[in-house]
């Protein structure tokens, strides 16, 4: 089991994998012509600009790996309230780099990125602290899963925009379901209501299980534990939490006290 968790060294070598087979599905959707503009999950992006925000998004951790290794530093985390707006300005400035040249920078940086984490040593995985310019210092994992949440769910993202039906990959839903639970933690609405409740998190796959979750003036905590006495349960596949962490779905089984569910799936701002 411990080969998919990827916050361990032995979980390197499958997310390093999985990672190289989002980015060459997403490569494959971004080739053609006639998808270049074609219209994505992702309100106001095209293909292009979906690439050119992976290319930012890379391109930033190139930095951060360097001032970790003393390079310089990044200064004060800016926050993940304000990505969204950040993300789109930063996308939109590329939109004048061609289909190719876009692609092949894409392609370029997907390389060095691979190169950077695979050289990781067992030590470094998870003891290396890497200054990421949203949410400040995490271990050197936290970027493979990066790099992960960039490939995977913006692929499905340009799949939503054909209109086909689809779905996303088990692999990629399992490496991420550990990860969704910080992101939670990360993205809990300013000025939100913190009057303390438990809720209950059941979630399928290899890394799901049951997690209890809490939430209170401090923010949000959780841990696996069974759920009995819990007003409300929330039950979720591996892909469908990812997707509903991520604002592009509302999916979820609700069993118990719809309230306490409503008020816990309200409580974050969503990437």
């Amino acid at each position: 089991m411990n080969e998919w968790d990827a916050t361990s060294y032995a979980g390197k070598d499958t997310i390093l994998r999985v990672v190289r087979d989002e980015a060459e599905r997403l490569f494959a959707l971004a080739e053609p012509e006639e998808a270049w503009e074609a219209p994505t999950a992702c309100t106001g992006w095209t293909t292009r600009d979906v690439v050119a925000h992976i290319v930012d998004t890379t391109e930033g951790y190139f930095a951060a790996f360097e001032a970790a290794r003393g390079g310089g530093e990044l200064g004060t985390a800016y926050g993940l309230p304000g990505m969204g707006a950040r993300v789109n300005d930063q996308a939109m400035a590329l939109r004048g780099v061609p289909q190719k040249e876009l692609l092949d920078r894409l392609k370029t940086d997907f390389e060095r990125m691979q190169a950077i984490l695979r050289d990781l040593g067992e030590d470094e995985w998870s003891g290396l602290t890497v200054p990421h310019f949203y949410m400040g210092p995490l271990p050197a994992y936290f970027y493979a899963a990066g790099q992960l949440m960039d490939y995977a769910v913006h692929s499905w993202d340009v799949r939503q925009g054909t209109g086909r039906a689809h779905g996303l990959p088990g692999e990629s839903a399992d490496l991420l379901v550990p990860f969704m639970f910080v992101l939670w933690q990360s993205t809990i609405k300013q000025g939100a209501d913190l009057t303390p409740f438990d809720v209950g998190i059941r979630v399928g796959g290899v890394n799901g299980g049951d997690f209890r979750v809490s939430v209170g003036a401090e923010g949000m905590t959780y841990r696996q534990a069974n759920l009995d006495g819990l007003p409300a349960v929330i039950e979720f596949d591996a892909g469908s939490m990812v997707l509903t962490t991520f604002g592009r779905s509302n999916s979820g089984t609700v069993r118990g006290d719809l309230a306490i569910a409503d008020r816990y799936l309200n409580l974050f701002f969503r990437i």
